[in-house]
């Protein structure tokens, strides 16, 4: 309850992002394979700022 109402620091929405970009990447995959891979290259960026703020 005491964290309700504390925000989210850059790193934990970039993870958050990337989870969300992956799983749309995957349902895609079953339909649209071309709009899976732009969501996978998004991703792929997402991680590299991940990298970044982690090192």
């Amino acid at each position: 309850m005491f964290g309700l109402f504390k925000k989210k620091s850059k790193l934990e929405q970039l993870q958050e992002q990337h989870a969300k970009l992956l799983k749309e990447a995957f349902e895609l995959s079953k339909s649209n394979r071309k709009a899976s891979d732009l969501k996978t290259a998004e991703a792929a960026q997402i991680a590299d700022q991940i990298a970044s703020l982690s090192a």
